[in-house]
């Protein structure tokens, strides 16, 4: 009986953290500020099938410190199995600093010197491992050393033992052959009689090759390209796919002819080139995505020509990788400018099919008040310094009335929550934090006029929560002033890669019906304004339910979804207002403060209530919201069935 196939494709080898300039077009002596990502080819090649829909796994070392764990960590938030993602306890993950230069210069220095995934061994590959997948994907540099060498034949042998294909990306990198210096990290070819040699021993045992022209020159031992691919083909049945540039590929399944252009082709993507490097793991899986699933050859380099166009227009290697929903898009309806990284709509759709963790629902405690607090501190002759102390049992209050369920979270600020910012971040929770300045209107922002100075130091996990007080009405001035904030936020949470909350609640002095929120909503979609999030006051029909459901579902169906605000409620007039919107699939959650919190900082400061009974307070308000909701959602549930 066969083996069941759990996986579509292992990548085996290289493992590294990408440390890419963010000043384009500088030397890297100049740059000043530095993004981080996983890298390394077959790192990037497991994020990138996996994007695209294949299940996908790694087999590699990383060192036991926190590069490693950022690897591991981003693999399994891009659905990576790493179940043999080795942690490596003496030594260090290896780092590639990168930088673009120019349209032609693509500057690289590897820090690779006794890296963790060079000390990938024999004993690393299990044979019920590899026999779990459809193929496995080896690379040229793991047959560069004599230890990764005898493990990745290894693993080629069990793959043809069991039925798996066995996939090689030729991958040369002479400085990674000691060919060259460490400053010439991206040339990318020297001839070698011996890598020559060696690589031709690999080829045929393999059932797909994939290489540049210049890497098919070091494996046929030819700098003639047509010489050079009919030298592999002397040697391996193999599936031949050359990689040409802004030529796209060619595919030879049989003999080479004299014309490389008589092979199989897919259609050419003609973009900007912004970036080359990476574009060759992007391809790779993209073509896989195809291969895999037996599609004709010609559809395999449509989807491997088109995510090579994608990652050549922008910055990073495994992060430039498409999804399916993206690439698919782009096959469909195709972009109207060359520099892919300026198209809006695959923008966004890259955006949002990328965040870094799902959020079916969320139950949030918030705390994020400034204003309210100070003035309550005041009211009671309260240190306003013992603010952050009542937050802090805030965050005590909250974790215990979760119960560590899914979904929980909280909105807290930098400016008196800023210890209980700290401890909650990095735990898994949901985090939204304060960038308005507390009752702004015009809307102003706490931390100075640029939002993108601010929320560039705050880590990536803190949802930008952003407090409008408008209304689709407003005089024009107003409206333009306020618009054109959240225009500003918007583009600065993108650019940091931030996710965005827009809250919005209308001033009490405006006349609102059924249609105000949705028309304030429909607005900022015409602006380009697309937030991850939306934070609103409970709606009292159905009808203003269906006009916001409306909204969303036309202009931007990858939006996570509303939250309810609790706006001082009492409890009974929250519930109420929960119960309709636990009826409501854009609803998923909520996100209350004073409600809960109230009536504890209220006693607390004014010495009425110790820590404990403040604590168990607000956990039992929190906990019976949380209890309320979900009957609610279940309710509904069983009604719709």
């Amino acid at each position: 009986m066969p083996h069941e196939r759990a996986l579509d494709v292992i990548s085996i080898g290289r493992s590294s953290v990408d440390i890419y300039g963010e000043q384009i077009g500088s030397r890297l002596e100049d740059v000043q500020s530095f993004a981080k990502y996983v890298g390394g080819c077959p790192t990037n090649i497991s994020v990138g099938t996996a994007r695209l829909g294949l299940k996908s796994a790694l087999l590699t070392r990383v060192g036991d410190e926190h590069m490693g764990r950022f690897i591991r960590e981003q693999l399994i938030r891009e659905g990576v199995d790493t179940s043999h993602v080795i942690t490596d306890p003496q030594r260090l993950t290896a780092l590639v600093i990168l930088g673009i230069r120019d349209r032609k210069t693509f500057p690289l220095i590897f820090y690779r010197e006794n890296c963790a995934d060079m000390a990938i061994c024999e004993d690393d590959v299990d044979e019920a491992f590899i026999a779990s997948s459809r193929a496995i994907v080896v690379s040229g540099t793991h047959f560069s050393s004599p230890s990764t060498d005898a493990a990745m034949r290894k693993a080629m042998r069990l793959a043809r033992a069991n039925g798996v294909k066995v996939v090689f990306d030729i991958d040369y990198r002479p400085v990674l052959w000691k060919l060259t210096g460490h400053g010439l990290g991206e040339e990318r070819f020297v001839a070698d009689g011996g890598v020559t040699a060696l690589l031709q021993t690999i080829l045929p045992g393999c059932d797909l090759i994939v290489g540049t022209e210049e890497e098919f020159h070091i494996a046929g031992g030819s700098t003639d390209t047509v010489a050079a691919l009919r030298a592999v083909r002397r040697l391996t049945s193999a599936t031949l796919v050359c990689k040409r540039g802004p030529m796209g590929c060619v595919v030879f399944s049989g003999d080479v002819p004299d014309n490389l252009d008589l092979g199989v082709r897919g259609p050419g993507f003609p973009v900007e080139v912004y970036n080359v490097l990476g574009a060759g793991d992007a391809f790779m899986s993209g073509f896989l995505r195809g291969w895999l699933r037996d599609a004709p050859l010609a559809e395999c380099c449509a989807y491997a020509n088109a995510c090579g166009a994608f990652a050549v227009s922008r910055h990073g290697c495994a992060p430039a990788v498409p999804t399916w929903t993206e690439l698919t898009h782009f096959l469909t309806h195709g972009s109207p400018t060359t520099r892919l990284r300026e198209d809006a709509t695959l923008s966004h759709i890259h955006w949002a099919t990328t965040r870094r963790r799902d959020w079916p629902e969320v139950l949030a405690f918030a705390i994020d008040h400034r204003a309210q607090l100070e003035v309550m501190a005041e009211k009671h002759g309260a240190d306003p310094a013992r603010i952050a102390d009542f937050k802090s049992l805030a965050l005590t209050a909250a974790r215990q009335g979760a119960e560590g369920r899914d979904g929980f979270g909280m909105l807290l600020d930098g400016l008196h929550g800023q210890s209980a910012l700290e401890e909650l971040t990095g735990t898994n929770a949901w985090i939204g934090r304060p960038i308005e300045l507390p009752g702004s209107r015009p809307l102003r922002f706490e931390g100075g006029p640029d939002a993108a100075v601010t929320i560039r130091e705050w880590p990536a996990e803190h949802v930008v929560k952003c407090l409008a007080f408008l209304h689709p009405d407003d005089e024009p001035a107003l409206r333009d002033d306020q618009e054109r904030q959240i225009q500003a936020l918007f583009a600065a949470c993108r650019g940091t890669n931030h996710e965005f909350l827009l809250e919005i609640i209308p001033p009490k002095e405006s006349a609102v019906d059924d249609r105000t929120i949705a028309r304030a909503m429909d607005r900022f979609y015409d602006l380009g304004v697309l937030p991850d999030w939306w934070k609103l006051p409970s709606q009292t029909s159905q009808a203003a339910w269906d006009a916001i459901s409306a909204v969303v579902a036309a202009r931007d169906p990858l939006c996570r979804g509303v939250l309810i605000l609790g706006l001082d409620a009492p409890e009974e007039e929250l519930k109420a207002g929960l119960a309709l919107a636990a009826r409501q699939p854009v609803c998923k959650g909520f996100a209350v403060g004073r409600t809960l919190f109230g009536a504890a900082a209220d006693g607390w400061l004014s010495g009425s209530l110790t820590d404990a009974e403040a604590i168990d307070l607000m956990a039992t308000a929190y906990r019976r919201l949380i209890a309320f909701w979900d009957e609610q959602r279940a309710e509904a549930t069983r009604a719709a069935a």
